[in-house]
């Protein structure tokens, strides 16, 4: 039941964030912090009680309060919105190029950890232009489809730690392709509608 909420939770975020992405920044940041903020409290119960995600009412309790409190804080808030954006995206692109290969968990972990890092400190040092923008967010909501197409079949396992749950596991080929498809069309359709900006600017 938790694989199939959260797999309809990263779908819809990722369908939003794919194509709309900066065109109206900070109430996608927003929804992308309520699936975050889900997916993080579900985790982080999950592993002090050693119950999986949303089992009970601490699991639910901690996935609620996790989305509110993201949200709010993604959307009141610039630094915190580029931080928990580029942190999720870059882990969640590095942790799937990891799988790509078949790498080992451990691996998709550092690798994800990696992707996150280099992703905040590019939005960091360069304010994110327009077509970073796009292509982030593009990316970022194509990764989370898959993920969540990915837990909508069963494909990925269930644990304690947040990280392993979300991380693909012997992925089908053709997710591959899927998150591809996605990925060109989520940029045609931001770039159709662009308006030059940085990131700072089009949260506003």
């Amino acid at each position: 039941m938790s694989g199939i909420l959260l797999g309809a939770l990263a779908i819809i975020a990722g369908l939003i964030f794919c194509f709309r992405g900066y065109l109206a920044l900070r109430t996608v940041i927003a929804i992308w912090g309520a699936f975050v903020g889900f997916a993080l409290g579900s985790g982080l119960a999950s592993a002090a009680t050693g119950d999986p995600p949303l089992t009970g009412v601490i699991g639910w309790s901690a996935a609620v309060v996790g989305a509110l409190l993201i949200t709010w804080l993604s959307y009141a808030f610039y630094a915190v919105a580029v931080v928990m954006v580029m942190t999720s995206v870059g882990f969640g692109l590095g942790a799937a190029i990891a799988a790509f290969f078949n790498a080992p968990a451990w691996v998709d972990v550092v690798v994800g950890i990696a992707g996150a890092l280099l992703l905040v400190v590019l939005a960091l040092a360069t304010n994110l232009p327009e077509i970073l923008l796009v292509v982030v967010s593009a990316s970022g909501g194509a990764s989370a489809i898959v993920v969540g197409i990915s837990l909508l079949m069963a494909e990925l396992t269930s644990s304690p730690a947040l990280p392993e749950d979300l991380a693909p596991a012997d992925q089908p080929w053709w997710l591959n392709v899927v998150f591809l498809v996605l990925f060109a069309s989520g940029v045609v359709v931001q770039m159709r509608h662009r308006r030059p900006a940085t990131l700072q600017e089009a949260y506003r």
